[in-house]
C-alpha cells in the first residue's frame, strides 16, 4: 500500500516525530535537530539544498514502493555523488561506531574477561572490518551493501547470549544494530532507484569521476597480516557450518579424525572464532557461503 508521500510543505518536525529513522539521513544534508516548525522547503532554502532531490531521498527511505518521477534525470550527478559520499562517512564514523559504543559498554559492565563476550566482540569486529572495507571501495555500484551480515550479528545477539546478562543493555545493542540494518535496506533501495538510473547516463569518464567523488579519501589499505585459510581448511570450514560432525567430515574427505581436529585447531587459530555461529558469520563475511 502506498504511504503518504512528503511534499515541499510537509512540516519536518512532524515528519521526524513519526519517522525517527530519517534523522541521520537529514544529517547527511547538514540539517540538524532543532528544526522548529519549518517545512521541507524552508529547510532546503536555509541550507541551499535542492528540494526535489531531498524529497526523493526521503520518500525512497519511507516507502519501499516509491519510484522517483522524471525529475530524477534533472539531478546533477555531483549532487547525487555528494549524498552517497556523506552516507559512507556517516556509516563509517557514526552509525557503526554507535553499535561498538553500546557493545563496549555492555562488555565492560558484564565482565570484560568473559570469553563469550570476547567472542561477541570479535564477531562485531569482523563485521566492522568487512563493512568498512566495502564502503571504502564503493564496489562497482552493482552489489548491495552487506546488510545480511548485520542480520546475522543481530541473530547471534538474540539467540546465543546467556540469559543472565542485563536485558536492557542487550536491547541497546540490538536497537542500534536494527537501526543501521533499516538504514542499509533503505540505502540499497536508493542506490537502485536513484544512483543506478543516473549511472546509465554516464560514459566511462563520468563513471570514474563519480566513483572518485564518493570514495574520496577512502582508499582501502589491505591487511598484510591477514592469515588466509588453506584450501583444505576452507573446505572443512564450509562443512562445519553446514552442520557436519568431525567424524562425518573425516569420512566425507577420506582423512583421519585427528587430521580434521588439526585443521579445526588451525581454523580457530587463524580466524579467532570458536563457535559454529561465529564461523558461519566468518564464512558469510568472506563470501565462502551465501545466506
Amino acid at each position: 500500500m502506498m504511504k503518504t508521500l512528503l511534499d515541499p510543505h510537509s512540516v519536518m518536525a512532524d515528519v521526524l516525530l513519526e519517522h525517527n529513522e530519517l534523522i541521520p539521513v537529514l544529517n547527511r544534508f547538514g540539517i540538524r535537530l532543532g528544526v522548529g516548525d519549518k517545512t521541507v522547503l524552508d529547510l532546503c532554502e536555509e541550507h541551499q539544498l535542492n528540494p526535489d532531490f531531498i524529497l526523493t531521498v526521503l520518500n525512497v527511505y519511507l516507502d519501499e514502493s516509491y519510484i522517483p518521477d522524471a525529475s530524477l534525470a534533472l539531478f546533477d550527478t555531483g549532487l547525487i555523488a555528494d549524498y552517497f559520499h556523506h552516507t559512507v562517512e556517516n556509516y563509517i564514523h557514526e552509525l557503526v561506531p554507535n553499535i561498538e559504543k553500546h557493545l563496549n559498554a555492555f562488555i565492560a559492565i558484564s565482565g570484560a574477561e568473559n570469553k563469550e563476550l570476547g567472542m561477541l566482540r570479535l564477531l562485531f569486529l569482523k563485521f566492522k572490518e568487512r563493512m568498512t572495507r566495502y564502503l571504502q571501495k564503493v564496489a562497482d555500484f552493482k552489489e548491495e551493501l552487506p546488510d545480511e551480515l548485520l542480520h546475522d550479528l543481530k541473530n547471534i545477539l538474540i539467540k546465543h547470549l546467556s540469559k543472565e546478562y542485563n536485558q536492557n543493555l542487550i536491547y541497546a545493542i540490538v536497537f542500534s544494530v536494527h537501526s543501521l540494518e533499516k538504514d542499509l535496506a533503505a540505502h540499497n533501495r536508493l542506490r537502485s532507484k536513484v544512483l543506478r538510473p543516473k549511472l546509465n547516463e554516464l560514459d566511462s569518464s563520468g563513471m570514474r569521476q563519480l566513483q572518485h567523488i564518493i570514495s574520496a579519501d577512502h582508499q582501502h589499505q589491505p591487511n598484510d597480516n591477514e592469515r588466509l585459510l588453506t584450501n583444505r581448511e576452507t573446505e572443512i570450514l564450509k562443512l562445519i557450518v553446514q552442520g557436519y560432525l568431525n567424524k562425518e567430515i573425516a569420512d566425507k574427505l577420506n582423512i583421519s579424525h585427528n587430521t580434521v581436529l588439526t585443521h579445526r585447531k588451525n581454523i580457530i587459530s587463524k580466524t579467532g572464532i570458536k563457535t559454529v555461529s561465529g564461523l558461519t558469520f566468518y564464512c558469510i563475511r568472506n563470501g565462502l557461503i551465501s545466506v
